[in-house]
């Protein structure tokens, strides 16, 4: 673990390696576990704000959770998250034939939202926890993403440079050239 900033970063995502491979779990984050995607309270704002222009991306499964839950949910434990289709899949997910995609993501790839998709989808397989004085940015290691973990190691990508674009989303380009220092540090 190393301190950048006010977060304390596991060095696991310089050391392991991570490419998502969606033509070998066909999406199954979007699907499987037993909570929705994490939101943070600017993110469901955001979700109520955009649901009329999701919607017809949307399965009729997703839409109908979605308007019997809200746009976003509290779970057990409190937490904010995206709504459930029957304690399983992603309110929002589509498919694209059986690989499970994100309805929100498809929406902002066609122009008709600015908002990608929340942070924790995108930053996954990083989850970051918040704390008073900090935030802990760990690598999550899930078995449906072994396939992930085996095309990162063949194309020797490290989970932060899959994921840059979302800590920098996350905690800005500044933080993200110091990490990139450290990654190079530790490479010594």
């Amino acid at each position: 673990m190393f301190q950048l900033g006010k977060t304390i970063v596991s060095e696991d995502i310089l050391e392991k390696e991570f490419v998502c491979n969606l033509s070998a779990c066909k999406g199954a984050c979007c699907v499987d576990g037993d909570a929705g995607a994490p939101l943070n309270e600017a993110e469901t704002k955001i979700l109520e704000e955009i649901y009329p222009k999701l919607k017809p991306f949307l399965r009729k499964e997703g839409i109908a959770a979605i308007e019997a839950q809200g746009t976003w949910t509290k779970g057990t434990d409190g937490d904010l998250e995206t709504p459930l289709i029957d304690n399983a899949a992603c309110a929002y997910v589509i498919y694209d034939g059986k690989t499970a995609l994100c309805g929100i993501e498809q929406a902002y790839n066609q122009g008709e939202v600015t908002f990608k998709k929340p942070v924790s989808c995108h930053l996954y397989p990083i989850r970051v926890k918040d704390f008073t004085e900090f935030f802990a940015v760990n690598y999550d290691k899930w078995e449906i993403c072994d396939d992930a973990c085996s095309l990162g190691k063949e194309l020797e990508v490290p989970v932060y440079k899959f994921v840059k674009e979302a800590l920098i989303r996350r905690f800005g380009e500044d933080w993200y050239i110091e990490l990139e220092k450290v990654a190079e540090e530790l490479k010594k």
